[in-house]
């Protein structure tokens, strides 16, 4: 039975005008063609799980929402016009501004399913090879003394992508003066706890 959580209705509404249809056809879309999906809040935006794996997800902007199928590159059924993801858009289609530039639906449905099908097989996406000269992320020691202080903040921090760690690293040691440095620090506890990236703000409210 499909089953839709609170965290995405309240994600949807605090949405903007144009993107609202976007989303919420999007994802009865997704119900349609997998009743068995998961919704879940991941990294501040929608995803849509299948068998306990990504599947696709959707995400809303100031002026733009992106829809993206996590193992796109696999599909058989993915526009071809639109090649690999769009970086720009943060997307599998780069941005859409209203639905009339959504996919068709039966690409989008075929899409789901064939993204069913590659999880439920245990299709994994290619790993790629990281570049020799990336250096291994070096995370302040005073920071993450400050994190342990908040459990939660702590285990989501060790959980986020390597490119949310870097942002907030980054942001840190940008600092100028050391009170900007401590405010930063405070200011990352709290959007960290939340689940926030540290480009959270971007997003659509």
């Amino acid at each position: 039975m499909s089953i839709k959580v609170h965290e995405i209705e309240a994600y949807i509404l605090r949405s903007k005008d144009f993107a609202k249809p976007i989303l919420i056809h999007f994802r009865n879309l997704v119900h349609q063609a997998c009743p068995e999906v998961e919704e879940k809040i991941k990294w501040s935006f929608p995803h849509f799980d299948y068998l306990g794996e990504m599947m696709c997800s959707m995400a809303a902007f100031k002026e733009h929402c992106s829809l993206g199928f996590w193992k796109y590159s696999l599909l058989n059924s993915a526009p071809s016009q639109h090649g690999d993801q769009d970086k720009d858009g943060m997307g599998s289609f780069g941005k859409i501004k209203s639905l009339k530039e959504m996919p068709l639906d039966k690409v989008l449905t075929s899409m789901v399913k064939e993204a069913m099908k590659l999880n439920k097989q245990g299709i994994k996406l290619p790993s790629r090879s990281r570049p020799a000269e990336k250096k291994e992320l070096v995370v302040p020691d005073y920071f993450i003394a400050f994190l342990k202080k908040n459990k939660k903040a702590y285990q989501v921090f060790e959980n986020f992508p390597y490119s949310h760690k870097k942002e907030y690293v980054q942001w840190i040691e940008e600092a100028k003066t050391e009170p900007t440095r401590i405010k930063r620090i405070e200011t990352a506890m709290e959007w960290i706890a939340e689940g926030r990236g540290r480009n959270w703000k971007y997003e659509s409210k």
